[in-house]
Formats: structure tokens, sequence, C-alpha cells
């Protein structure tokens, strides 16, 4: 048999805020002079979780939701996930061009510099690879076949 958990803690996910329901009872202990203790055991909310919402309400005057600081991402989880696709498929392939690729396939409007600091966001450096100037070209044409069949595992 299922039992119902009646600590909010364990319904709530990490994310989740308090309703607005939620928050007006804990101003209304506060006003009526009851601790952060007492106000935790009855509506059974997390102490901490009452200083905070105390404390906000002390600085801003309001328990409401404010708004995230600063500007909203232009480039999404989905959009990142389009970003390397693309520079996987195809390594040599300038900012500019993923760019149109971009806009082209997933309608994503963004410049080449934004393509270039997500990439670096996302572990995606520009680098020429190494010189090797110990190969031969004998060696080289030994360990091309091999090279060719390891590039399908």
């Amino acid at each position: 048999m299922q039992t119902v958990s009646t600590n909010i803690c364990e319904r709530m996910g990490r994310s989740q805020e308090l309703s607005d329901s939620k928050r007006g009872p804990v101003i209304g202990g506060h006003l009526c002079n009851k601790s952060i203790r007492d106000i935790s055991w009855l509506l059974n909310i997390p102490r901490s979780t009452v200083s905070g919402i105390i404390t906000k309400w002390k600085q801003l005057g309001t328990t409401a939701t404010q708004p995230p600081n600063g500007r909203p991402r232009k480039m999404t989880g989905w959009g990142q996930c389009m970003l390397k696709h693309t520079v996987r498929r195809s390594h040599q392939l300038s900012a500019e061009s993923i760019a149109i690729d971009l806009q082209t396939w997933c309608g994503l409007q963004m410049s080449p510099t934004t393509v270039s600091r997500e990439l670096h966001g996302i572990c995606f450096h520009g680098r020429a690879a190494a010189s090797k100037p110990s190969i031969t070209k004998c060696n080289a044409k030994r360990w091309m076949p091999w090279c060719k069949a390891r590039r399908h595992w």
C-alpha cells in the first residue's frame, strides 16, 4: 500500500518553489511573533525555507517570485544539441557556415560570434593538428589501411 507523504521536502523537487498560498501563512506566523522553528513545524516546511521567505519579505516587501536576472540565453539546450551534431558531422566548418546551417535547419538566428562562444562553452576549440615530422612516406603508406579500418569502429 502506498503512503501519502506529508513532508513538503519529500514532495518537492530541488528546483520547485513554494506556492503563494504556502508563503502567506509563513508571513502570518512571523507577524504573530512565532519563531522560525514553530512556523517550520506547523507548516511542515524546512527552517531554511521559512527563514528565506521571511528575509525576502523584509527586504522586498513581497513574497512573489522575482524575474530572473540577466539577459536570456540565445541558444537553448536543444540548440546546443544541434550545434554539437553539426560540429561532429564536419570538424572543418567555420563559425559563419555553422551559423548559416543552424538558421536554415533549425531557424536559430545567431551571429558567428555567438556560435564560437557556444562552441567554447561546450569545449570545442579550433586547433590545428600537431605536425608529425618523424612519419616518413613509407610509414604513412603502411599505416593508411589501418587508419581507414579503425575509423569505422
